[in-house]
């Protein structure tokens, strides 16, 4: 039976890269955009996006922040490397490598193959310490979260403990934007990690000494947990959106600037016209630090309520 003809994404692919080879695009050329890819090919923001994904894995292309995805040089494309023996690999080494390119160049690069190609090692060997690729991105997020032990609980003060372990794990996403998306694919059924389970227990003994149901406790921790991965998981989304495309969150929205101000200027939304007028911005760390004090606010009320019942 005759093969199909290949996925859409790789015929795009396939094109690009005949134009660079060709020397129609040279280094430092802007490639198509995600949306130039839609209006040129006819295919779907997702296709067009793992295209340019697939190109960049490749080590044609790269994104440059503030301008798109440019040709790499040629010296910045990945050479062959110098394969190394099945012995020197072990799953330690096979998450840090993985780590390491999420952390460049986002999640949706970690593949068992790119991993191996780091480590100059075959791909199927690598299968012998870690099954496939949802266990690598379970054991990338496990890892990235034990990377700073836990704080020393404050004696007095179960507000001031919690506030340490939020600040912590909000420094660790912002050092790891890829880490929100896997461990928090669900806040009450959350993936199993060993770290995130001592982190937990942490919190709980933490609340131990206030006579809390045990429900409640565990509302208390999940919820200030819930707060603090929803703010990474924007920074995640706008990470990934500038590595998918080379644009920034900002040059998105001066692309959007005309169709705001049109809405704006209708007259229908005055408090938020005014508001965009007084040129006030937010800053996701600032966020955070405004967002974590209110919901331990909020917490603390609720406390007092109910010790005074």
């Amino acid at each position: 039976m005759p093969a199909g003809p290949p996925p859409p994404y790789l015929r795009i692919v396939a094109d690009i890269r005949a134009r660079i080879d060709s020397g129609q695009l040279r280094p430092g050329d802007r490639v198509p955009s995600t949306r130039q890819i839609t209006d040129e090919w006819g295919v779907a923001m997702a296709t067009a996006t793992k295209a340019l994904a697939t190109l960049r894995r490749e080590g044609l292309v790269h994104p440059v922040t503030g301008t798109g995805t440019v040709v790499a040089e040629p010296t910045r494309r990945r050479a062959p490397r110098t394969r190394t023996t099945d012995t020197h690999i072990d799953q330690q080494r096979i998450v840090h490598a993985a780590i390491t390119i999420a952390d460049a160049e986002g999640r949706t690069a970690v593949s068992m193959r790119r991993v191996a190609a780091e480590l100059g090692a075959g791909t199927m060997s690598l299968y012998r310490h870690v099954p496939d690729k949802d266990e690598l991105l379970r054991l990338m997020a496990d890892a990235a979260l034990a990377e700073t032990p836990l704080p020393e609980p404050s004696r007095r003060s179960w507000r001031r403990s919690l506030e340490k372990l939020a600040r912590q794990h909000w420094a660790t996403y912002r050092r790891h934007p890829w880490l929100a998306p896997i461990a928090l694919t669900s806040l009450a059924q959350p993936p199993l990690l060993p770290t995130g389970v001592e982190h937990l227990e942490w919190q709980l003994t933490v609340l131990s000494g206030l006579g809390l149901p045990r429900s409640t406790a565990l509302h208390v921790a999940v919820s200030v947990n819930g707060f603090v991965g929803g703010l990474a998981m924007s920074h995640a989304m706008e990470r990934e959106y500038t590595q998918e495309t080379g644009l920034t969150v900002r040059q998105r929205h001066n692309t959007d600037r005309p169709e705001l101000h049109s809405l704006l200027g209708s007259g229908r939304y005055p408090e938020l016209a005014a508001t965009a007028a007084s040129g006030i911005s937010l800053d996701l760390d600032q966020l955070f630090e405004f967002g974590l004090q209110r919901h331990l606010d909020g917490i603390a009320a609720h406390l007092t309520t109910r010790n005074h019942r």
